[in-house]
Formats: structure tokens, sequence, C-alpha cells
């Protein structure tokens, strides 16, 4: 940083040196943190994967289907956490390749009802379609934009209590220029303190959640990463204790 004498040119100089020095400074401590974060992720699962090993080699355990069952959803987990990052590495560089074709946005939200279904069931929440069937088609990547509903639809699942509803709708935006496609839940919602950063790599409001009980906390990322590739906009809007809805 340094010291801004005068409100001339030299001044106007000063302060965008000092501007692009501290937007540097944040994007070099966004990067250490996020190396820390990754190096995080891995270890846990990583130490699981080798003191299995160890102890099998070592004959101090049997190996059993459920010993096989753990080691195969650890890698599994290591598995989704590298193609999380290689996906986001990819949509920083520019170079994620989007295969883009007419989609009807009711065939979009109906892949995603019929892909969480079950799951729905299972934690007792309603999954309910609620479409409009006079949009336009959308010229998009529909395993990329699937991608995106599969995210938001997980996310809402994991925060919205048995009883609980999850809506996807298709609607036209106010302006008419472009379509919305919306998630919302009546889950345990968003702090308003959390809302800024749910969107960053890693961040988790829930701290005590470790990731064996959901996301790493890419999911959200991945889901802005994908739409903003497509030229589009994601948003989120909550209440706690009334729910959430992605835009």
């Amino acid at each position: 940083q340094v010291t801004v004498h005068s409100d001339d040119e030299i001044g106007e100089l000063a302060a965008a040196l000092n501007r692009m020095s501290a937007d540097l400074a944040r994007t070099s401590e966004a990067r250490k943190q996020m190396t820390a974060d990754i190096a995080h992720e891995l270890r846990t699962p990583l130490a699981v994967v080798v003191g299995y090993a160890e102890a099998l080699q070592d004959g101090k355990l049997a190996g059993s289907p459920q010993v096989y069952t753990a080691l195969h959803e650890t890698a599994r987990h290591l598995q989704r956490l590298v193609d999380d990052l290689g996906t986001l590495a990819l949509a920083d560089a520019g170079e994620l390749p989007l295969h883009r074709r007419p989609v009807e946005p009711r065939a979009l939200i109906e892949r995603a009802v019929v892909a969480h279904s079950v799951q729905a069931q299972q934690a007792g929440v309603a999954l309910v379609l609620e479409p409009n069937p006079d949009l336009p088609a959308l010229n998009v990547d529909p395993d990329r934009i699937s991608q995106v509903l599969d995210n938001l639809v997980a996310n809402a699942l994991r925060h919205t209590p048995a009883g609980g509803r999850i809506v996807l709708s298709a609607q036209r935006d106010p302006g008419g220029r472009a379509i919305a496609l919306r998630v919302a839940d009546t889950g345990v919602g968003i702090a308003p303190e959390d809302l800024p950063f749910v969107f960053e790599r890693f961040y988790r409001g829930d701290r005590a959640r470790q990731p064996s009980q959901g996301s790493v906390g890419l999911g959200l990322a991945i889901a802005r990463s994908l739409v903003e590739c497509h030229g589009g906009t994601i948003e989120v809007a909550s209440t706690p204790g009334q729910g959430t809805t992605f835009t």
C-alpha cells in the first residue's frame, strides 16, 4: 500500500495501485485457504483407506463385506472430490466443454425429480414438480444443467426434515427474456451471515457436519460455475426456519 497525497492523476494512480494490491492479497489468501481445504478434505478419507489397508495387511482385521463396502465408499468419496475439483478447474480456465442443444425446461426439472424421488421418499420429503408447459426450449448442455439441479436438490434434501417439501419449477422471469429454474424447500434455512458465502468453495455453514454426512462444500460452487459458463446467474434467498430458494 502506498500513501495517497493528492486527488489528481497521481493520486488516482496511487489509489488504483492500492486497490490492486488489496485484490491480490485477497486472491493470495483465498488460494492458500483453498489449498489447505483441499489437503484437509483429502487427508481424512486417505487416512481411512490407509488404516484399513494396514490392518488387513498385518492380519489385525479380517476381510469382510462390511470392510470392503467401507473402503469402496471412501474411495468413491475421493473420486467425487477429485472429479468436482477437475470440473471447477476447467470452469475457471474457461475450458469446460458444453454440448448445447434445445431442451424443454420441463424435461430438465422432471429429470431431477426422477433422479431424487427414491431418496426423497426415504427421507419423508415431498418432491413436487410445478412446470410451466408454455416455456420455450433452452439452448443448454442438459447434462451440465442437470448436474446443477442435482446439486441443488441434494442440498435441499440434506436440510429439509421429514414432512417438508421441495418444489422444482420453471417460469419466465419478469422481463420475459430469460427462464428461471427454481428449487425451493421448506427446510431449516440459511443464517443471514452465511448467505453471502454459500457459493464459496468448501464453505459449510454447519461446521459440525462432517463430509461423510453430506457434501464437502463444493456442490454450490460447481452449480454457480456451470450456470455462469452458460451465461446465466444463480441466486439464493432464505429465511431461517422457513426454507431456502435457489433460482
